[in-house]
């Protein structure tokens, strides 16, 4: 392969060959040797960051599968951000739309989405702005205010118990409902919910309405013979949200 005249193309030929040394040429005039330091370094440093971000996922995929997985990210994926941190959101773009394997375990893509929201959430830049926000607010009587970092999550698989003992080979006939979030003092966590309560989280966020009004809508929903029932158990559900940080309070 002739040197090229112009100092880009060199750099093309050059990413060309780390990402793909089986069959992009190195470029002229560079000892192999030298060019060996590159092709380790750079893929060592992108499928170890990878596996620090996704630590469930590196654990429960068996080594030889992982290094073939994370070169042919290397290989083939075209980042939109040199930002490190934004990295496993690059990785779960590649595994959702370019990443065709049968023979991947059916929750992978689940799985890394889990993970890669627990950091998405610890990383967002906002802050919980307490203005507007009464935290001593009656929950049922008043309007209760949902924490920003809040993610309400609705998966096919059990993803937050996925582990190298535990790898499911079908799903549940339930969803599973979480929601990671980021507390008060910057501690992120996850809770998992029921349907009722996911129900009520969804209702929180997109249909703001009192306690009592939200929780008597979920009955009728279920057509329970009792709504009082359903609102003592939701009236529940509202403090250990709160004590959570999941909910802030009442809107003011």
């Amino acid at each position: 392969m002739p040197m090229p005249d112009n100092f880009q193309e060199l750099q093309y030929a050059f990413t060309r060959h780390i990402r793909d040394p089986e069959h992009e040429p190195a470029p002229v005039d560079i000892e192999d040797r030298r060019m060996a330091i590159y092709r380790r370094l750079l893929f060592k440093n992108i499928a170890n960051f990878l596996a620090g971000s996704f630590p469930v996922l590196r654990k429960v995929i068996p080594d030889a599968r992982w290094e073939a997985m994370a070169r042919d990210y290397f290989m083939h994926h075209q980042a939109r951000t040199p930002l490190f941190p934004r990295m496993p959101q690059e990785f779960l773009e590649y595994l959702e739309h370019e990443r065709d394997v049968a023979d991947d375990p059916p929750w992978l893509r689940e799985l890394a989405h889990y993970e890669w929201m627990e950091t998405a959430t610890a990383i967002d830049p906002r802050e919980i702005d307490w203005q507007g926000i009464d935290p001593s607010g009656d929950l049922l009587e008043g309007v209760p205010a949902l924490n920003p970092l809040a993610n309400p999550l609705v998966y096919q698989w059990p993803v937050h118990k996925i582990s190298p003992d535990y790898m499911p080979s079908a799903p549940p006939e339930q969803p599973t409902y979480l929601v990671i979030y980021r507390d008060a003092d910057d501690r992120v966590g996850f809770m998992e919910l029921n349907p009722v309560s996911a129900r009520l989280l969804e209702l929180i966020l997109s249909e703001p309405d009192t306690g009592r009004n939200l929780l008597t809508r979920i009955a009728a929903e279920l057509n329970h013979p009792d709504p009082e029932v359903v609102i003592r158990g939701g009236t529940g559900t509202l403090r250990i949200l709160q004590e959570r940080n999941i909910l802030l309070g009442t809107r003011i």
